[in-house]
């Protein structure tokens, strides 16, 4: 769990209603069923309409993903080549085959170094794992184009909520002195919207690209590491062509333990 991302999310909320509550405001006015189920229905409604069942079966497993905190050490990486480096320059490629099974790696690096055991050209090896990434990429901007759906929908419907809250003040006002009260009640939709597309909807999507990105920047570094292991690279000369997929504190790190 990525507590950063929970903690901040908590922190959005809460800022917003002690304020409220200094302000003079009382919690049970935030606290509107009809107001609520106007913009989350018609929210799910909506986002329903714009996406395949497919799509949204996978929305649980990518709020998952989105308060995960695993992250892809790169630095692993580098040193889980420069160890298979060695092992291949001084047993032969065929060696691999045991460090495959005995490495924690991801199926993405497993299967690089599958074909180059099984001795694939240089091209099959980057088509097959290249458009495992694109792949990959697709699917990702698919879970993020749902958030990214919702941020946008959200406000719409907090309007729309407003809009029927208003139109059922206006159509009773035999008693002026409740038009306040219920006027304030009919822009907690547009408060539901705005909020939860503001502090959570677009945050999520935010999240989810800089993960997508960070994924495919590390498979990048696998797949030149998987090539360099194909052309018989040096330890030395594979540390160095894939610093440069290193993050600078990773970087020294790096230069620190040689």
């Amino acid at each position: 769990m990525d507590i950063v991302t929970l903690i901040s999310l908590i922190l959005g909320f809460a800022a917003l209603i002690v304020a409220f509550a200094l302000e003079g405001g009382h919690m049970a006015a935030l606290l509107q069923p009809t107001a609520a189920l106007i913009v989350f229905g018609g929210l799910l409604g909506a986002v329903g309409v714009s996406f395949p069942g497919s799509v949204l079966k996978n929305i649980p497993k990518i709020i998952l993903k989105a308060f995960s905190a695993k992250k892809q050490d790169r630095n692993e990486i580098l040193q889980t080549f420069m160890k298979l480096s060695e092992v291949a320059r001084k047993e032969g490629l065929l060696s691999l085959e045991q460090q495959v099974e005995e490495l924690e790696m991801n199926d993405f690096t497993k299967i690089g170094l599958r074909l180059v055991i099984d001795g694939a050209d240089e091209e099959v090896i980057a088509q097959a794992l290249e458009t495992r990434i694109e792949n990959m990429e697709y699917r990702h901007e698919k879970g993020i184009a749902v958030f990214e759906a919702a941020g946008g929908y959200a406000p719409t419907m907090g309007v729309i909520g407003t809009v029927m809250g208003l139109v059922h003040v206006l159509g009773d006002l035999s008693n002026p002195e409740e038009l306040g009260g219920k006027i304030a009640v009919a822009f907690i939709a547009t408060l539901y919207g705005v909020g939860s597309a503001n502090l959570m909807f677009l945050p999520i999507a935010n999240k989810l690209k800089e993960m997508n990105a960070d994924e495919v920047i590390s498979y990048n570094m696998s797949l030149e590491g998987i090539q360099l292991l194909r052309c018989g690279s040096n330890p030395a000369f594979m540390r160095e062509q894939l610093k440069g997929y290193l993050e600078h504190e990773e970087s020294e790190k790096t230069e620190e333990g040689e």
